[in-house]
C-alpha cells in the first residue's frame, strides 16, 4: 500500500468545536432553565463546554450553535443534554443526622404504634427525589427494612426519581464499586449487600429483598409530572441548590403537595425553608414537617 493510500484510508478525527458565542450560551441558558428550572450562570459556561464537547465530537464535530438548534427540535437529544449537565455526587448514608433521626426517633415510634400516623396503617411510601446512582434510596431501604420488618406486616414502597435517564439506568442495576462498602454500617452490609465474584469481582450489589422495595422513574421537578399520591418521607437533598428562587419555589410546592400530613421532608445541609409561608415547622435543621391546621383554618377549609 502506498503512502498516499494510507493517508486517504486513515480516518480523520472530528475537529474540536469552537466555544459557544455569548448568544449561543444565552440560548443554552434559556433552554436548560425552561426544561429543568436550572439556571446556568456565566461561571457554568466551562462546565457546559466540557460536558457537551464529547457529544459534539460523536456527532462529527457539530458546532455549539448547530447542536442548540438540534436539541430545540429533538426531545431525545434534549434529555441527553440535561443528562450531561446534571451533577451526580452522592454517597450511602449521606448526612448522618437524617438517618439518626429516623433510627432513633421516627421509625421506633412508628413500630411501637404500629402506624405511621398517616392513615395508611403499616404502609410506608418514600420518595427519593434526585436519587442519582441509587445510594440514597438503597440506604433508606436498608434502614426501613431493618426497623419495619415484613414479618410484622410493614409494606414499604420507595420511589426513586431523577432528571437523568443515564444515571437512573445505573441506579436500577443496584451495582457499585466494592469501595463503597466503607460508607455502609457493617450490620447492614452483611444483611443486605452481595459481594461480586468472577466477572463482578470488585463490585457489590443490593440483595433482592432491597431491590424489590425500590422503583425508579424519570421525574423532572420543574414540571412535577408523573408522581402520584402522598409520601410519609420525602428526601430531596442537594437538588434545590441548583435552582433560582422561582424554580425552588415551584419545586418545594410540588414536594409539599405530595407530603403526608404526618410526613417529613428532608433537604440538603445547605438548603432551608424559611418564613411562615411554607406551612412547615422545623424538626431538626433541614428536616421539616407540615404545621398542624388550626381550628380557624379547619373551619375555613
Amino acid at each position: 500500500m502506498s503512502e498516499t493510500q494510507r493517508a486517504v484510508d486513515t480516518p480523520v478525527p472530528p475537529r474540536e468545536s469552537a466555544p459557544p458565542t455569548e448568544r449561543e450560551f444565552a440560548g443554552y441558558q434559556r433552554l436548560v432553565y425552561r426544561e429543568a428550572g436550572i439556571w446556568l450562570s456565566e461561571a457554568k459556561k466551562a462546565l457546559l463546554v466540557g460536558r457537551v464537547s464529547r457529544r459534539l465530537r460523536e456527532l462529527g464535530g457539530l458546532s455549539f450553535g448547530a447542536y442548540l438548534r438540534r436539541v430545540e427540535e429533538d426531545e431525545a437529544e434534549r434529555v441527553r443534554l440535561l443528562d450531561a449537565l446534571c451533577t451526580h455526587e452522592t454517597h450511602f448514608f449521606r448526612e448522618p443526622r437524617h438517618f439518626e433521626l429516623l433510627e432513633r426517633e421516627v421509625l421506633p415510634r412508628w413500630r411501637e404504634s404500629g402506624d405511621t400516623g398517616s392513615g395508611e396503617g403499616r404502609r410506608v411510601r418514600v420518595w427519593s427525589a434526585g436519587c442519582s446512582s441509587g445510594e440514597e434510596p438503597f440506604s433508606l431501604a436498608m434502614v426501613l427494612r431493618h426497623h419495619l420488618p415484613a414479618e410484622e406486616g410493614w409494606d414499604i414502597h420507595i420511589l426513586a426519581t431523577d432528571l437523568s435517564t443515564r444515571v437512573l439506568e445505573r441506579a436500577r442495576q443496584a451495582l457499585w464499586p466494592v469501595d463503597k462498602a466503607e460508607e455502609i454500617p457493617r450490620s447492614y452490609l452483611r444483611s443486605y449487600m452481595l459481594r461480586g465474584v468472577g466477572s463482578q469481582e470488585g463490585k457489590m450489589k443490593a440483595g433482592p429483598e432491597l431491590r424489590s422495595l425500590v422503583r425508579f422513574q424519570r421525574v423532572n421537578l420543574n414540571d412535577g409530572q408523573g408522581v402520584v399520591g402522598r409520601f410519609e418521607l420525602i428526601f430531596c437533598r442537594n437538588v434545590l441548590i441548583y435552582f433560582d428562587t422561582a424554580s425552588k419555589t415551584r419545586a418545594v410546592e410540588r414536594l409539599l403537595s405530595h407530603l403526608s400530613p404526618h410526613g417529613l421532608l428532608f433537604l440538603g445541609h445547605s438548603e432551608s425553608l424559611t418564613g411562615p409561608g411554607w406551612g412547615v415547622r422545623t424538626v431538626i435543621p433541614t428536616v421539616y414537617a407540615p404545621r398542624p391546621l388550626t381550628r380557624e383554618a379547619t373551619r375555613r377549609g
